[in-house]
């Protein structure tokens, strides 16, 4: 089976052509390399350029005209950008994405797995799972986009006869296992990306951003999920289109449970053992209880549960990073493994 994978060398697209490949699927790479990195798809037939781009796309389908599905991860994703470049974000998130489709959808390809956000819900009090059905209001122009595509996915299957998931993931963590790829731009916003550039600096002081929530320490509740459980998520998802009729189905991809920001940083304690102080600060603007995924619906549908642990997820980032130290510049430097 052949998948056209758009954003396919990305943190998670590349994860997923991992998971895809080890699975005997056929991964084409399609990426602009705008954030994507050239070598997370050697071994994978790569296009490098644009989604929207109606000859490349002529030229990939010649090539390979046995694609059967579309997998699209391929969007701008930094929510403070988004508030300020809005109209970039619609441009790609929404109307290249809509033509991509149209064109894949024109082609025959039938089948559709969407790369979509649990920003899309409203925030939650964080005592308990968010379903499908729990109401949305996106809070930037990224996650707008993004349930907007959703809309859009929905009315053009309805109009090709063709079957998709949108899996709305929480928040990824870790890396691929084999360390064949794995996040790769500071993210000095993220929890994670926070205390892994302490381990840099062999210890230091962790700011918590509030404590006075209505959670069972008073840190905001959060859902983090193994990027190779999310990658395994998207494998159960392909077998869930091969056998679904026409039809769009939105589907949670979590842990199924929550973590607070002290539980995680004493996770990371315990994980690297590193002399951390910890001091509470005042509660960021835009900030909320916070949720998790209740993840009924893709136990049902997809068969599939999450398998790693937050500590997991931790180790995973942590031996990642360390290779992309030793590489110094950033560039991986190894061999693939097989």
């Amino acid at each position: 089976m052949k998948v056209l994978v758009t954003g396919g060398a990305g943190y998670i697209g590349s994860t997923v052509v991992s998971a895809l490949a080890d699975a005997g699927a056929v991964p084409v790479v399609l990426d602009s390399l705008v954030q994507g990195r050239a070598e997370f798809s050697a071994g994978h037939p790569l296009y490098v350029g644009d989604i929207a781009d109606a000859a490349l796309l002529d030229r990939i389908f010649a090539e390979h005209p046995d694609l059967s599905t579309l997998m699209h991860f391929a969007a701008r994703i930094d929510v403070e950008e988004s508030t300020r470049l809005p109209s970039l974000y619609y441009r790609e998130n929404l109307c290249k994405a809509t033509a991509l489709l149209e064109e894949v959808l024109r082609r025959g390809v039938r089948r559709v797995i969407f790369s979509s956000t649990a920003a899309v819900y409203r925030g939650g009090d964080g005592s308990r799972g968010l379903t499908e059905d729990a109401p949305t209001e996106p809070l930037s122009p990224y996650a707008r986009s993004k349930l907007m595509f959703e809309t859009v996915l929905g009315d053009l299957c309805a109009e090709f006869g063709a079957s998709a998931v949108a899996l709305r993931y929480f928040n990824p963590v870790g890396a691929d296992p084999a360390l064949r790829s794995g996040a790769y731009k500071p993210d000095p916003s993220h929890i994670l990306g926070k205390l892994t550039g302490l381990v840099a600096a062999g210890g230091g002081e962790f700011v918590i951003n509030g404590n006075d929530y209505p959670t069972r320490d008073g840190t905001p509740v959060r859902d983090y999920i193994h990027v190779w459980d999310l990658a395994q998520a998207h494998l159960s998802a392909l077998d869930y289109v091969n056998g679904a009729g026409p039809g769009y189905t939105v589907i949670n991809v979590g842990s199924g449970s929550g973590v607070t920001v002290r539980e995680f940083v004493d996770a990371f304690r315990a994980v690297t053992e590193l002399p951390l102080s910890v001091r509470v600060g005042g509660r960021r603007p835009g900030d909320t209880a916070g949720a998790y995924a209740d993840t009924g619906r893709a136990a049902r549908l997809l068969g599939w549960r999450p398998e790693r642990s937050l500590e997991e997820g931790i180790r995973d980032a942590l031996a990642w990073e360390e290779r992309l130290r030793a590489g110094q510049d950033g560039t991986v430097r190894e061999e693939r493994p097989a």
